[in-house]
């Protein structure tokens, strides 16, 4: 038995499950002050008899094994998480291995191992909702350099017709400040799901993911592209202008079938839909818990 949370800034998922994804509980609960909500995550999870836990967490969180702070949510907006200690305060509650990453990255290896990337050796997750945020996995294991990868803050080239100053804290005008859910609502003065019905706001919408997504592309190559996130899982409508823009970006500068004919394929929603993190971090939880093991044996 192994317990997953898929934390976000609005809400933490909650699961208890087995580390072939299946997942046999869950519940939701708002995310508020760190106290308050991981009160209520450790109540939850004292009601069954873990092995381990997994934790994908919005971020930045610090996700260095060999930082002090490892574990730790680092510059986040979100009012009173900022340095939180929170992967030493669920293992000093629960007194049980845990597994730590961000909760893209914890979506990425879901969809790696049991959802569309299976049997590759390669993908990229993004999810656009709240915020922008990607995990890559190269080679089977996940990118990891100074930090977990911040994809959704590069600089994209402003549409034309677009005057908005952007919504990111940090950079007004980065991909996040252009294209998340936020920036959506403050753009058009209505929630995404109010605005299903204008082109204009998916094809405006699919010219910056298309752009990100054509950087990403030649920086990394991945084998598989997997969107999620409230934004492109309610609005599917997006694919098709992120189709069209695509190969126009790319110019033919790479010939690979992925990239013309075989797009709708390769640039796909995730398999395990809004259940990709959650299970992605009962694959934390399990390879914390092999981790914890594997010294055991060592030392022994």
């Amino acid at each position: 038995m192994l317990g997953g949370i898929e934390a976000g800034g609005t809400k933490f998922v909650c699961a208890v499950g087995k580390e072939d994804g299946t997942i046999i509980d869950r519940v939701e609960i708002p995310t508020t002050m760190p106290d308050e909500t991981i009160e209520k995550v450790i109540q939850y999870f004292r009601q069954f008899s873990l092995q381990a836990i997994g934790i994908g967490s919005f971020g930045p969180v610090d996700t260095d094994k060999t930082n002090k702070t490892y574990g730790t949510i680092t510059a986040t907006p979100k009012a009173g998480w900022r340095h939180y200690p929170f992967l030493q305060t669920v293992k000093n509650e629960m007194k049980i291995p845990v597994g730590f990453n961000t909760d893209v990255n914890a979506a990425a290896l879901g969809e790696f191992l049991f959802g569309e990337a299976k049997d590759l050796d390669s993908c990229l997750y993004m999810t656009i909702g709240t915020g922008i945020g990607a995990g890559a996995i190269v080679e089977g294991r996940l990118l990891q350099g100074l930090s977990h990868p911040e994809m959704g803050h590069i600089y994209i080239r402003r549409h034309p017709d677009d005057v908005y100053q952007g919504k990111c804290p940090y950079h007004k005008d980065c991909f996040e400040g252009l294209a998340s859910g936020p920036a959506i609502e403050a753009r058009w003065g209505k929630k995404a799901a109010d605005l299903a019905h204008i082109n204009q706001v998916w094809e405006l919408e699919g010219y910056y993911i298309a752009q990100a997504l054509a950087q990403y592309i030649l920086i990394l190559a991945p084998k598989k592209i997997i969107l999620g996130g409230g934004v492109v899982m309610n609005q599917k409508q997006v694919f098709p202008y992120i189709y069209q823009y695509v190969p126009k970006i790319m110019n033919s500068y790479l010939n690979f079938s992925e990239l013309s004919e075989s797009m709708s394929s390769y640039i796909v929603p995730p398999r395990l839909g809004r259940n990709a993190g959650i299970i992605g971090t009962l694959v934390l939880a399990d390879q914390a818990l092999q981790a914890e093991t594997a010294s055991g044996e060592v030392r022994s």
